[in-house]
């Protein structure tokens, strides 16, 4: 099928390069334009200083740049997606849209609804796999059903990744440049005070330079991954999670990357469990697209009987988490770095995470919220799969039994303290030894006793998921 004019809409996948809906407008079109809208229905709830925003108005200024290079050229609006969109076709008499599929309840009414505006004034919504290697239902047991355990679904990931290693090849989009719809002479993006934004002193390189300057740096070092990554104040991370997020990067060149260094044998145990990494993205991905309920709901219906606290008490304890107050130094340092930074070391999700619903026994769900409020590389999938995990109430969790003591891990993953001086200064005189539990060698000046004593929360917490194992019987 050939269309004269077509219009490709980017959302998660900024970037003007191997883009499965900008290959495929270009390889059908004659004629095409490109446009992010900044959605209002999004942002109207996010504060006017919001990284995030600030990340993708960086971005999109590399994007149209990157697209001018080549002769084309990114539109802009601030609107809501669908009366965005469709206005915008109708304006520029485009036969097609074409996007890239997203796989968040929200996100699949919203292209429902514009699918529906367009086809009724005669146009069509085209969208493509972009974001993962394999979605939907491509990954399923020999039953034909939804994997709910991650290794089995692992192992038959890399098993149809190895059968058709055609999956990770790159869409080409320079070769086709010459259909890109030249800019206007007027052509200007939108400022961040056009969108009611400012600044939020963004942290990290934005945009597609920015993320491959990262996965250049971290290719040197992916052979450490597997050890390095537990130990907050050790450069061990990738820290590409937030171009995953915006798609300023490709997946399948991160994984055919990573798949010829573990064949050249040079990835040492490193590259390997970097790659799982990549698997239980979209791993979550794929529960989230089938049982979207995991956004209100435990993802194990018995666990939603468990009895949370509330009221004023509950409010606190939750307030004193959020503000890194909590009296546990590790849990406190991570809670500021991600006020601070927008980003938290992974392992430092867990410990917090696990702190805040065994320890305090609040509700997973608000700190799932939380994070959602300030975390750079915020995904839905992601973010519920991983508060799930930390709750015993998700697709292979761990057992609810399993409660982190925030003392011994801060011993074992901060042991000389650095991660925690480097957000609580005023612990930095206190020895290795005593930084991780203060009140046990006296305190120290300006930093809380814990709120808490984590033999007895942990006694309560039993008590608490009690209720899972009657339900069982």
């Amino acid at each position: 099928m050939t269309f004269t004019k077509s219009l490709v809409w980017f959302r998660r996948d900024l970037r003007a390069f191997d883009h499965a809906a900008l290959h495929h407008a270009l390889t059908s079109s004659q004629a095409v334009y490109c446009v992010f809208i900044y959605d209002t229905d999004i942002l109207e709830v996010l504060p006017r200083a919001d990284r995030r925003v600030e990340f993708i108005h960086a971005s999109l200024a590399e994007l149209d740049a990157e697209l001018r290079q080549m002769g084309g050229h990114l539109l802009v609006r601030h609107a809501g997606a669908v009366a965005g969109i469709t206005q915008l076709a109708a304006e520029l008499g485009v036969d097609a849209v074409f996007a890239n599929h997203d796989y968040e309840p929200q996100a699949i009414d919203r292209d429902a609804a514009v699918a529906e505006v367009l086809e009724a004034d005669g146009r069509s919504l085209f969208t493509f796999k972009d974001q993962v290697i394999f979605e939907k239902s491509e990954v399923l047991t020999l039953a034909a059903q939804t994997f709910s355990v991650f290794t089995p679904y692992k192992n038959a990931w890399l098993k149809r990744m190895l059968a058709e290693p055609s999956c990770l090849d790159g869409y080409e989009i320079e070769a086709h440049a010459a259909h890109f719809a030249p800019a206007p002479a007027d052509h200007r993006l939108l400022t961040l005070a056009d969108i009611g934004f400012e600044p939020a002193n963004l942290p990290i390189a934005a945009g597609m330079s920015g993320a491959a300057a990262l996965f250049e740096d971290f290719i040197g070092r992916i052979a450490d991954y597997g050890e390095a990554r537990n130990y907050p104040a050790v450069k061990g991370p990738s820290y590409l999670s937030v171009h995953l997020r915006f798609g300023t990067l490709s997946i399948r060149h991160l994984v055919r990357t990573v798949n010829g260094i573990i064949a050249n044998g040079a990835g040492g145990e490193g590259a390997p469990v970097w790659l799982s990494e990549l698997i239980w993205r979209e791993f979550y991905a794929m529960i989230l697209f089938h049982h979207p309920r995991v956004t209100e709901r435990a993802f194990k219906p018995a666990y939603d009987a468990i009895e949370w606290e509330a009221g004023p008490e509950a409010q606190e304890l939750f307030a004193a988490w959020c503000e890194g107050r909590t009296g546990y130094p590790l849990v406190d340092a991570a809670m500021l770095q991600l006020n601070q930074t927008g980003y938290m070391h992974n392992r430092l999700r867990m410990v917090t995470a696990c702190f805040l619903i065994k320890d305090l026994g609040v509700d997973w769900r608000w700190g799932e919220r939380y994070f959602a409020l300030l975390l750079n590389d915020y995904d839905l999938s992601s973010n519920n799969g991983g508060w799930q995990w930390a709750a015993s109430t998700g697709c292979d969790a761990q057992p609810y039994f399993r409660i982190f003591n925030p003392i011994t891990q801060s011993e074992k993953f901060d042991a000389k303290g650095k991660f925690i001086r480097r957000y609580l200064p005023q612990l930095a005189k206190l020895s290795d030894k005593e930084i991780h539990a203060p009140w046990l060698s006296g305190g120290a000046a300006n930093y809380p006793g814990p709120i808490v004593q984590h033999d007895e929360a942990r006694k309560k917490t039993l008590e608490r998921y009690a209720v899972v194992k009657i339900q069982a019987a």
